[in-house]
């Protein structure tokens, strides 16, 4: 299947903002590996991948820390709505791909669902930035837990180096394991385990990305401790803070942009979190814990919130 909206249109949209990304990850990813280019960068992050069961173009691409220099919109760039849905009523399912996943010696799955089972509930302030931006479907409002279903696959190893495509049908195969119908409310987490390398991580200088196939929006969340610091580990309280910064990051986004870039986005083809990446970390307490994140865009106050 084919992305509902978007396509090589919306690949072209985001080059003028990638240009600028890739040269600012080339170099330090260079400096943290020794191993990546500028244009390896570049063909990560960017180029749509299509095949017959799907074509995606990655969007919400969330560089290494300390890559974001001077790639950040201005302060008074607020985000656009281009017509298309956001998430009225978030549901996200968790898809931990692999066998692989059997062996869990950091505790990341028990970290990422607490996370996850304790966003939209009535502690949770941060997801609320985002009920301001009303669109197709509504505005979103939060009345529980956004997280609807939690599984591991272990039916086979995930791959070492799945394609973006793989990750796509992998979310396809996560939702239908559900039986949830494709919606724009309905969004998968393609969680790889350690050791792999989806869509290129971490060579690719980036920490995850979403994107829609078919209408169902998804992402490719990566074994971001795999990263370091560069995906956020310990740059609060935890080893584990990157995966609720970078899952969080990504979980914005498509609230406000499912199926990108039909949603909100600033002219130059940023989306709320990317606006707000790595600035101001900080904890917020949820009742199924405290976790790590990022602020997010607020288009009311001009400048991130949460």
């Amino acid at each position: 299947m084919s992305r509902t909206t978007g396509g090589a249109a919306s690949g072209r949209r985001r080059l003028s903002r990638v240009a600028v990304l890739g040269a600012a990850l080339g170099l330090a990813l260079t400096a943290a590996t020794g191993v990546a280019s500028a244009s390896t960068v570049a063909s990560a992050s960017t180029q749509s991948t299509t095949n017959a069961k799907a074509s995606v173009a990655r969007s919400g691409v969330l560089p290494f820390q300390g890559a974001d220099a001077g790639i950040q919109p201005a302060a008074a760039a607020d985000l656009v709505y281009h017509g298309g849905f956001i998430q009225d009523h978030a549901a996200v399912y968790l898809v931990f791909w692999g066998k692989q996943w059997t062996s869990d010696a950091n505790g990341v799955q028990t970290y990422v669902t607490n996370y996850f089972k304790g966003l939209g509930t009535s502690g949770d302030a941060w997801s609320r930035v985002t009920s301001q931006y009303t669109g197709k479907g509504g505005a979103p409002t939060f009345t529980g837990s956004v997280l609807k279903g939690t599984w591991v696959d272990t039916g086979a190893a995930a791959p070492s180096r799945a394609s973006a495509s793989q990750i796509a049908a992998e979310a396809r195969k996560g939702l239908a394991h559900f039986g949830v119908a494709v919606s724009h409310n309905a969004s998968v987490i393609v969680l790889s385990p350690h050791g792999t390398h989806p869509d290129g991580f971490p060579a690719g200088g980036f920490c995850a990305w979403h994107d829609a196939t078919g209408g169902l929006p998804f992402t490719n969340m990566p074994y971001v401790l795999d990263a370091g610091t560069s995906c956020g580990a310990n740059s609060v309280r935890s080893r584990l803070d990157g995966f609720s910064i970078v899952a969080g990051h990504e979980y914005l986004e498509v609230v406000t942009d499912p199926i990108p870039p039909s949603g909100w986005v600033d002219r130059s083809g940023a989306e709320n979190a990317d606006k707000c990446a790595w600035k101001n970390l900080h904890t917020i307490a949820l009742p199924t814990g405290s976790f790590a994140v990022q602020p997010t865009w607020s288009n009311k106050v001009h400048g991130c919130a949460g």
